[in-house]
């Protein structure tokens, strides 16, 4: 079973994505995590390389962490490749989203390249909002409530897909 945890940056995919895989008993893997193990920090990449060799380097990371299996949480960008678009037949898409007002406090001093302030994360947010929506099979909002409880519903959800899938 893999569970893709997609959505904007700054909407808790890695710390509520940990707890969801923690009450399903899955692994848990975060792609941007796995590109900063492999390559070093993302916003160096950004500079020295640009976005388009880091999006190779990230299509790779998804291509590894979706064989894995588990939760999977992918960084904000990831799902603007086409062929990881398809990749996700097959998964259950978990959309977190979250408010600008919840997100300012969450970016704080974050050394994120495409959202350095929330002008520019509404801008990002704005641009790939529909695609997030049209690949989803849930979504949730992550803005005000407790990250357990956020992972609780999800993981609740998840398990009502699987019991649905081997009926």
């Amino acid at each position: 079973m893999t569970i893709v945890i997609i959505g904007p940056p700054a909407a808790g995919k890695t710390r509520i994505g940990r707890r969801v895989a923690r009450l399903l008993d899955l692994p848990f893997t975060d792609t941007d995590k796995q590109i900063v193990a492999a390559h070093g920090p993302i916003p160096a990449i950004f500079e020295t390389l640009g976005e388009p060799a880091f999006r190779e380097l990230e299509r790779a990371e998804v291509v590894k962490a979706l064989a894995g299996g588990g939760v999977v949480s992918f960084g904000g960008g990831a799902v603007l490749n086409r062929a990881t678009q398809s990749d996700l037949d097959g998964c259950l898409v978990v959309l977190f989203t979250a408010t600008a007002e919840a997100v300012s406090a969450r970016l704080g001093n974050s050394n994120r390249p495409l959202v350095p302030d929330i002008d520019a994360w509404q801008r990002v947010l704005d641009a790939r909002i529909d695609l997030y929506e049209n690949l989803a099979d849930f979504t949730i909002d992550t803005s005000h409530r407790k990250a357990d409880d956020i992972a609780a519903d999800v993981a609740a959800w998840v398990r009502t897909q699987f019991a649905k899938e081997t009926v």
